[in-house]
């Protein structure tokens, strides 16, 4: 009986640890460092912009160049953030990272001239690029391989409820046409101290590798990892860690660094020039916010759908599948008619596309490239990436200043959107490169 009874405690333990798998307490962590990190500078960047146009009087090419200098930074710095995430850890990244973007913040509040505001978003995104996207998605690999585009969905769905709330109360304290409201100065100094408040509590719950805990992937028992390693071996899903010259080799490791910069320099182009565009209509920046907050809303979804989908079919596919959806909102946005109908139709089919591809774009390398070198080779992919990225929001800019609209800009960058898709579709797999050597 005594024997029964410490077998049943045994399993009971056992079920009990698998059931509080560490990896997923993560994922409200992920979401959180990721709403602080880019809800204010990058999904409410539209209203910042209306602010600053409204202070200073600074057209949208000027306003667009702030992001231009933060994609240089990022292209530059891209590799070495990779490298320091994987030799230091996910955990001291982040850390660094929000108390220089807490930093940046307070910056920002003083600004008191074009180029104070280059520095203060210089700052805050060099904070944002070592302390969120990278890092914490390659924290999020290292945790999960056969569920890893849920786990990245479900981290990213947190993260866009909290943007869902966040932006439209960010456009109510700043909205210039109520002067008597908090303002945009104060708004960033209480942001300012807030990443700074919350920086180290957050830190203190991240993790690294699941190894460093006697843990492995997934919350799998050695058996588990045995018995689906021997599977993937047979069906060719086998998971290979790549070095940083065996996956500059692959056809695949461009294409998908081209087709995620063809896709977001839309994405980034649009966070900066919505509002602005909707002003220019006669919409009010509140209004504007409610859009924002209506892609947020289905994006918020589709990262859960994005998530299930990309661990159950090729993820090259799916990509494309949902990119496509990005695309038809841009185009829908930019030549249908100016009315707040086709506005919620383009957050609505933006919504779905940019959801959905978010948690698989960063999976897709993981599953190709493998778990040990995964910051820097995901560092590296960023620099043709950001070379992108600088070029969507100042071409939209300086159309809109050149032509009064920004009808050419948005048609343009629909149309490369949709070539994203394109490349997506035709990153196929790559190999066992040791296999190829041996052959040679």
């Amino acid at each position: 009986m005594a024997g029964n009874e410490d077998t049943g405690s045994s399993n009971k333990r056992e079920s009990s640890e698998k059931r509080l798998y560490y990896g997923w307490y993560l994922i409200p962590v992920f979401g959180s460092i990721m709403l602080v990190a880019t809800t204010p500078l990058f999904h409410a960047m539209g209203i910042w912009a209306v602010a600053m146009e409204h202070a200073f009087g600074w057209n949208r090419t000027k306003l667009s160049l702030a992001l231009t200098f933060t994609r240089v930074e990022g292209g530059i710095l891209g590799p070495l953030e990779g490298y320091l995430i994987d030799k230091f850890g996910t955990q001291r990244m982040v850390l660094i990272g929000m108390l220089i973007m807490a930093v940046g913040w307070i910056i920002f509040s003083r600004i008191n001239h074009l180029f104070v505001f280059y520095i203060a978003y210089l700052v805050i995104a060099l904070g944002q690029g070592l302390g969120s996207w990278l890092a914490l998605n390659t924290m999020i690999n290292n945790w999960f391989v056969r569920k890893r585009s849920m786990a990245m969905g479900l981290g990213n769905s947190v993260s866009r409820f909290g943007s869902l709330l966040l932006v439209p109360f960010l456009a109510w304290l700043m909205d210039p046409e109520f002067p008597e409201r908090f303002g945009w100065s104060n708004t960033s100094l209480v942001l300012g101290i807030v990443v700074l408040v919350v920086a180290f509590p957050l830190t203190r719950l991240i993790r690294n590798r699941p190894e460093d805990y006697g843990l492995l992937p997934d919350g799998d028992t050695p058996e588990e990892a045995r018995k689906y390693k021997e599977e993937a071996k047979k069906t060719g899903a086998e998971q290979i860690d790549f070095t940083v010259s065996q996956a500059l080799r692959e056809p695949s490791f461009w294409l998908i660094s081209f087709g995620h910069g063809f896709t977001s320099m839309v994405l980034l182009a649009l966070m900066l020039h919505l509002a602005p565009m909707m002003t220019d209509e006669g919409y009010s920046v509140q209004t504007a916010a409610y859009v924002v907050s209506g892609y947020t809303g289905v994006s918020m979804v589709f990262q859960l759908v994005g998530g299930y989908v990309g661990d159950r079919v090729p993820k090259n596919v799916a990509l494309m599948v949902f990119t496509m959806s990005q695309a038809l909102g841009v185009l829908l946005l930019t030549f249908g008619p100016p009315t707040l109908l086709i506005a919620y139709g383009f957050a609505l089919l933006f919504g779905i596309g940019f959801g959905g591809r978010n948690p698989i774009s960063a999976a897709i390398r993981g599953d190709y490239f493998g778990r040990k070198n995964f910051g820097k080779i995901m560092g590296i992919s960023q620099v043709p990436m950001n070379v992108l990225l600088l070029i969507g929001p100042v071409f939209a800019g300086f159309m809109r200043d050149w032509k009064g609209d920004y009808t050419i800009a948005f048609g343009v960058l629909g149309v490369l959107c949709m070539f994203g898709g394109i490349c997506f579709f035709f990153a196929k797999k790559p190999g066992d490169p040791s296999a190829s050597l041996v052959r040679s």
